[in-house]
């Protein structure tokens, strides 16, 4: 009978021409199995496997296996907690969580929130809290483990518990302003580092920057074991993310870097609850299926938990395998249906496919099967599945857990289509998800929605305190102890660029001249992150593989074609550089990984990741926003920058905006430095300020590839250069009449010089001024501006301090959109007349000459100006 069964299956599956014969063949490998084991029937497998796959019969396997637990019956371990206990501890989670949310959006219905993705996770997250997050304690480095954002709710509601968090605290979720006048703490929507500096540790809030930062982190903390700075050994990388979540390319760009670099320390489970915000996340077909295949083809290792211990019985008297019949043909857009209706509906619409399914639900009460939970609700699976992952070698893991969007709120949003949106709950849902739970409320509790928390000698406390003290602590927790790293003093790695004495070379090579002088350094040169999305050569970084290598996890097994260059490619487990192929995405998430080393593993690291310009703040500037949330430290180099430096390749490499996008981070200090010497000195102050100092900022610097003679940097310009402007010099007879001021930054700051030498030559004097950073200026004149508001001391901004004494116009010239200088009209001197040039507009191909005159940023564009503005004012 079972094989007849087996027959018909395979049938449904594509049909068989002689079901004897596979009769036949499957008796056979079984009893492989039987005599040999499971070892030896792999070995046969995997050798059959080479001759299908070969031109005769082009056989590959079907990478998506049976929607059943990837982990059967005979080969979970032994639960080593105590399960009634833990149960508890979660519908406490899973109460206080919902109270939270319910009782904001109660007092004021604007705050928003979340519920049901929180209780679908409960059981993941306190599986973990439990038996497998490691803290990072003075003893052992901890794991790493990013939250699925949208279940913020649920790690307050256990800080609570944990004694971290104030009834006061919940009591704000979401009113971070509001909270401190109450006496408590706000808490932030998702985790945010910025917002709660002790609590959170990784921003996940932007979907798809969790998943591909975890890999990146993964991958780094190898890094670092095997440059011998930081024994990663041991720790893991922990994803708790979401199905819908899968569908950003963040989310998956990544996947095949996990496992050629064989990352078994990086564990993602994957909360499959089969909705996004608006419906299904595949109605019409199965996410999990769909993962599987994805993650089997990246070359993970895939855990199925799709059903709880209810269901093992099922399974167990179920020979004619009618429950893998059904779920092979039941989608997802149906699975909701099942997940949102009641004991009865399922009776007759799932068990009442075929008569097989009927009678495997004889006996079995319409509350019985309402409360047959899929595995991510069932702790004794989830545990099963957690410990085979931590355990497994060789690849990461993802565990696709099957959940219920909104778990225990039954009609009020247990998979509904609006289950998302809840964000409130009526008393006879409160009280339903009471009695869902048992929990210890009185129903005037319930209805009030009042948080609990049991007594500090109480069973569940003890537990919960135990559990924790015996994984090295409570987390998520962000610690920020780091010892300073000793900077050496600019004239031991710059000379060369403050004392350029009119030598041509581009900022670029002056910059590469400048990191690999850092990089011999004895102290800082190891901790130094040299990073690039395959474009070291473009930026004339070739001279760095052999002086520090390329990392790879495996070193070199190959004789590189260019083995006898002076500039060859060369790999090695402890290279320094990181070197991510053309993804960007991979190479800022490498970039924050190392910028985020003296929090997240106590030891400062200093990356320096260099690229072109528009593929920065344009391209993945989200990921840059939540490596500003996380708190990096760390140097941004926008090469080839500007919309006119990078002449020939037009409009998509061309970038005229990203300052205009650095100035809205608040901790992003950008410059935009026209000489070699201005370089080097911004980074030495960036490094002072994030090595010595320990602030929590970033730079951003643009470079260009123009080269052009590099003046001497006198000390008096030291300041100015770090405030953003300097004078840089005086054009013409300054006492024949009041001199016109010209500002200039980067690339145009040498057309800025030529036209002020013609208006000399013309008898109109200039004085020029090297702006090297319009953001700095601006935050200046506006805190200024703030300080007077607030009836404070009154100041005057550092760019009209610096331009005050004359009237004439001003004319500021910049190789980037016109917004970026205009940032500074309402700071400058009273009555001043202020004329910008920039480079608005999609870019072109051409030369640089002919690109500057189009934009109308040459000498001659500017002399015109200067002209107009001279002309206008008599």
């Amino acid at each position: 009978m079972a094989d007849q069964s087996i027959s018909r299956f395979l049938a449904d599956q594509g049909g068989d021409a002689d079901p004897v014969e596979t009769a036949d063949w499957r008796e056979a490998f079984q009893a492989l199995v039987a005599a040999e084991g499971p070892a030896r029937a792999r070995f046969i497998l995997d050798q059959l496997a080479v001759l299908a796959r070969g031109p005769a019969v082009g056989w590959s396997p079907e990478l998506v296996t049976p929607y059943v637990n990837t982990i059967p019956v005979e080969r979970q371990p032994a639960f080593p907690g105590d399960l009634a206990i833990e149960e508890r501890l979660a519908s406490l989670m899973r109460w206080n969580a919902l109270a939270m949310v319910a009782r904001a959006n109660a007092a004021y219905g604007e705050l928003g929130g979340h519920i049901a993705s929180y209780a679908s996770a409960a059981d993941l997250f306190e599986a973990g809290f439990h038996h497998f997050f490691r803290a990072r304690n003075a003893s052992q480095g901890g794991d790493l483990v990013f939250f699925q954002p949208h279940s913020a709710p649920g790690v307050y509601a256990r800080a609570f518990l944990e004694g971290r968090l104030t009834e006061q605290d919940l009591a704000h979720y979401r009113q971070e302003i509001t909270a401190p006048a109450q006496g408590a703490r706000g808490l932030s929507s998702y985790p945010h580092p910025w917002l709660m500096p002790d609590f959170w540790q990784f921003p996940t809030g932007s979907m798809g920057i969790g998943p591909i930062s975890s890999i990146y982190h993964a991958r780094f903390m190898r890094y670092l074991t095997h440059r011998g700075i930081v024994d990663c050994e041991g720790r893991k990388v922990w994803g708790v993310f979401g199905d819908g979540e899968m569908d950003e390319p963040e989310s998956m760009s990544a996947l095949t870097l996990a496992s050629r670099e064989r990352l078994d320390n990086l564990v993602w489970v994957v909360n499959c609850n089969l909705q996004r915000l608006d419906g299904p996340v595949r109605g019409n077909g199965r996410i999990v299926d769909e993962l599987e295949k994805l993650f089997r083809g990246a070359g993970w290792n895939v855990i199925k938990l799709l059903w709880g211990s209810d269901w093992d019985g099922l399974f167990a008297r179920d020979t004619g395998q009618a429950l893998v019949r059904a779920f092979a043909h039941t989608v997802d857009g149906q699975m909701q249906t099942f997940a949102a209706k009641d004991g009865r509906f399922n009776r007759d619409n799932f068990f009442g496919q075929d008569e097989d399914l009927a009678r495997l639900a004889q006996g079995m009460t319409d509350e019985q099967i309402d409360r047959l939970k899929r595995g991510g609700h069932d702790l004794v699976k989830i545990h099963a599945a957690y410990d085979a992952a931590a355990k497994h070698r060789g690849q990461p893991t993802v565990i696709l857990a099957h959940t219920k969007k909104g778990y225990g709120m039954g009609a009020a949003g247990q998979g509904r289509m609006t289950t998302h949106s809840q964000k409130k709950l009526d008393e006879a849902a409160l009280l339903e998800f009471r009695n869902r739970f048992n929990l210890p409320l009185s129903d005037e509790q319930a209805k009030n929605l009042s948080f609990f928390k049991p007594a500090e000698d109480s069973a569940e406390m003890r537990y919960l305190h135990e559990r924790r003290r015996a994984l090295g602590g409570y987390i998520p927790q962000r610690q920020t102890a780091c010892e300073p790293l000793p900077v050496p003093d600019a004239a031991a790695y710059a000379q060369f660029a403050l004392q350029a004495g009119g030598k041509e070379m581009s900022t670029t090579m002056a910059f590469v001249r400048l990191l690999g002088a850092l990089l011999k350094d004895p102290q800082l040169g190891p901790r130094i992150v040299p990073i690039v999305a395959d474009e070291a050569r473009t930026f004339g970084m070739a001279n760095l593989f052999k002086q520090v290598g390329i990392y790879s996890s495996v070193g070199q097994s190959y004789e590189p074609e260019d083995i006898g260059s002076v500039l060859s490619y060369r790999e090695a487990m402890d290279g320094q550089i990181l070197e991510e192929g053309i993804s960007e995405a991979g190479a800022i998430a490498s970039w924050t990984a190392a910028a985020t080393s003296y929090s997240v593993h106590g030891v400062a690291m200093l990356p320096f990741y260099i690229y072109y310009s528009m593929f920065g703040f344009q391209r993945v500037g989200d990921a840059i926003w939540a490596a500003a949330d996380q708190r990096a430290r760390g140097f941004l180099l926008g090469a080839t920058s500007g919309r006119t430096t990078l002449g020939g390749e037009g409009l998509q490499h061309q970038d005229g905006s990203s300052h205009l996008v650095a100035a809205t981070i608040p901790n992003c200090r950008a410059y935009d430095p026209a000489f070699a010497g201005e370089m080097a000195l911004i980074v030495d102050r960036g490094m002072r300020e994030m090595l010595l100092e320990q602030r929590d900022v970033f730079y951003y610097v643009t470079l260009m590839n123009e080269n052009y003679a590099q003046p001497d940097l006198p000390p008096e310009a030291h300041d100015g250069v770090i405030r953003g402007c300097y004078r840089f010099g005086r054009f013409g007879d300054q006492t024949a009449r009041e001199p016109l001021t010209l500002l200039g930054s980067g690339a145009i700051l040498t057309e800025v010089i030529r036209a002020a030498q013609q208006l000399a030559a013309e008898g109109i004097p200039t004085e020029v001024f090297s702006v090297t950073s319009w953001s700095e200026l601006a935050r200046d004149g506006l805190a200024c501006e703030q300080a007077a508001l607030e009836g404070g001391e009154a100041r005057t901004p550092y760019i009209a301090q610096l331009l005050a004494g004359s009237r004439s116009p001003v004319v500021a010239a910049s190789d980037y959109v016109r917004a970026v200088p205009e940032s500074l009209r309402a700071h400058l001197p009273p009555g001043r007349r202020y004329l910008t040039l920039g480079t608005d507009g999609f870019g072109r191909s051409d030369t640089r000459a002919a690109l500057r005159a189009f934009f109308g940023v040459d000498a001659a564009s500017i002399v015109r100006a200067a002209q107009h503005a001279l002309a206008a004012r008599r």
